[in-house]
């Protein structure tokens, strides 16, 4: 069964080329909206698998639509387009949002983004995953395991998932659960650079 989805964009033409292009992809767009107001109450209504939201849209815009959602329990996966890069929708990925994806890149994303919310993951437009994963996580690492700890300091002086197997004599499919379990442990996202740009940023951690 085709996921079902609803788009909300209050410009025709950027509302048109989505729904166009997800139709194409196979997606079912139940309906369309172009306003907050409009897209809440369709969504309500029809709930949908996926609702995309433009973030600026009259009487209310797609963050406080995604916010009266969450208040009633939705379980509608919600991603918001914009043309702006704001820290307040990066806060809230996670949160009341499953995605973020800038509208210059949004016809190149959209299919991937799509997989993603619907296999309960998050998904943020790669221009801005510095920007989240700089927001993202945290840095007690108390809780993280002596192989968890040697893989950290294995991934800070750049060795792979492949050379850290070979060093530790374990498989590589090891290494990527381990890896799997530091990034649930630290409450990091879990898109692919996730943890080696979270290593980046704290080499201090791991410094002899």
């Amino acid at each position: 069964m085709k996921p079902t989805v609803i788009i909300a964009d209050d410009h025709p033409l950027l509302l048109e080329g989505n729904k166009l292009f997800l139709e194409k992809n196979w997606y079912n767009v139940i309906a369309t909206a172009n306003d907050g107001n409009d897209a809440y109450n369709k969504i309500i209504k029809l709930q949908p698998d996926v609702a995309i939201l433009d973030y600026d849209m009259p009487i209310i815009d797609g963050l406080e639509v995604a916010k009266t959602l969450k208040s009633k329990n939705s379980s509608t996966k919600i991603i918001i387009l914009t043309l702006h890069k704001q820290e307040s929708i990066i806060k809230e990925i996670g949160k009341l949002i499953d995605a973020y994806v800038l509208k210059e890149s949004a016809l190149s994303e959209l299919e991937t983004c799509l997989k993603k919310v619907l296999n309960d993951e998050n998904f943020v437009s790669p221009a801005l995953e510095d920007k989240v994963y700089l927001k993202s996580g945290n840095t007690d690492i108390s809780s993280l395991t002596k192989t968890e700890l040697k893989i950290l300091k294995y991934l800070a002086s750049n060795l792979s998932s492949s050379e850290i197997a070979e060093t530790l004599f374990i498989s590589k499919r090891t290494v990527e659960k381990h890896r799997s379990n530091i990034i649930s442990k630290l409450k990091l996202d879990k898109s692919q650079n996730a943890l080696v740009i979270w290593v980046q940023k704290h080499q201090e951690l791991f410094t002899t």
